[in-house]
């Protein structure tokens, strides 16, 4: 089908993945007041989507090695939107834990999906940045989810964040079903479909693990941060939940979107001259981070602290083009899904379904801002798994 039509329609379902996803994080202090939440228990709202969207993961890409693939996003878009909405009929911490798990299933089925669906749309001279643009929903929808999240929580109650923010996605999966093609699965051969010993090599591989390694613990601060920062805005710097969330949404939107897009152009860029443009690119985010992260904690005042937080937020950006494109290049087009699968596994596994509660558990010891400053430590071994996977790089295009 059209690059551009399945483009655009896949980039419209990744963002709303991501509105549904950060919405609840915008009214965490209304679920505080109205729903008598610790800390800990709204740290585990969000650990809890990521467990299962994590396990869910590696079941949806065995499958989409094998099928056509427009079904699968179709049906997890459903999935997904449906149990946003079931979260406003949510009255207490168990349902509103059960309906956000059940969230993880859905996105779980379309990141799996997504990525590898569309990079194979295009030459691997334009992948970086095409995988950049499509990133773009992630600061977008996450900015447009705190700040639906905000207002609507504000105005009319968390209930109405949480019915705005899922009726659109069952719209897009009707949309998804009848619009969207996948020729390249139509008709798979069964000596072409992918083996047990493919998924076994694919594991064994360490350059991909070893940026999978790396992404987790990009994921791990992004993550913490993306559920904790519009609480840190609200009570260290006296916001309220609706300002909170605009703030922070318009620093994701315009240095998130930044960043991810000047990641994919320089590694597009850097990778005329060197095959390890993409690791370039990932290390000089995360190691950015680590300064701007520290200072934006330990601002004199607020102005400063947003400033440095949109800066950080810029640099932990860069590396999502770059990421999406070596995963591709790592990966045989036969097991691109289940590659894609066994990143989301990794990523979330030792990243962001842990960051929020620990962050959480941290915060209620000793303080939201020191939380947040030992959750920065993870970049640290993310320096060195990037090194030691663009050094073992071995390309499967």
């Amino acid at each position: 089908m059209n690059a551009k039509k399945l483009f655009w329609i896949l980039f419209l379902l990744n963002l709303l993945n991501y509105i549904d996803r950060q919405v609840l994080y915008s009214v965490f202090p209304l679920l505080h007041q109205d729903l008598k939440l610790t800390d800990l228990q709204l740290g585990s709202l969000a650990s809890a989507f990521m467990l299962v969207y994590m396990c869910c993961a590696p079941i949806i890409g065995f499958w989409a090695d094998r099928a056509p693939r427009q079904k699968l996003v179709s049906a997890s878009a459903f999935v997904w939107s449906t149990a946003t909405l079931l979260c406003a009929a949510a009255g207490n911490y168990a349902g509103l834990l059960a309906a956000r798990s059940f969230i993880g299933v859905g996105e779980a089925g379309f990141t799996t999906i997504a990525q590898p669906f569309l990079a194979e749309q295009y030459p691997t001279q334009k992948r970086a940045t095409v995988l950049a643009i499509f990133g773009l929903a992630l600061p977008l929808g996450s900015a447009l989810g705190y700040l639906l999240g905000g207002m609507a929580g504000q105005h009319w109650g968390w209930q109405a964040a949480f019915l705005l923010a899922g009726a659109p996605g069952v719209v897009l999966a009707f949309l998804a079903a009848t619009q969207l093609q996948d020729s390249a699965r139509r008709h798979i051969p069964a000596a072409n479909r992918p083996a047990w010993r493919d998924y076994r090599a694919l594991l064994t591989d360490k350059p991909f693990l070893w940026i999978c390694l790396a992404h987790a613990m990009i994921t791990f601060v992004q993550g913490g941060f993306s559920a904790w920062m519009p609480t840190y805005f609200h009570r260290y710097f006296d916001f309220t939940v609706a300002q909170a969330g605009t703030v922070f949404g318009a620093i994701v939107v315009i240095c998130g979107a930044a960043g991810t897009f000047l990641g994919g152009k320089l590694a597009d860029r850097l990778l005329s001259q060197t095959p390890k443009a993409y690791f370039i690119t990932i290390f000089a985010g995360i190691l950015l981070m680590l300064p701007c992260a520290a200072a934006a904690l330990y601002a004199p005042n607020g102005t400063l602290g947003i400033i440095f937080i949109g800066l950080a937020v810029l640099c932990i950006f860069l590396p999502m083009g770059p990421v999406a494109a070596a995963l591709v290049a790592l990966s045989k087009p036969s097991v691109r899904s289940m590659a894609f699968a066994f990143n989301i596994f990794i990523i979330h596994a030792l990243g962001d379904a842990l960051s929020p509660i620990l962050i959480g558990r941290a915060s209620d010891a000793w303080g939201l801002k020191t939380a947040l400053l030992l959750a920065c430590a993870a970049l640290l071994p993310g320096l060195l798994f990037t090194a030691l996977s663009a050094n073992k790089q071995r390309a499967k295009h």
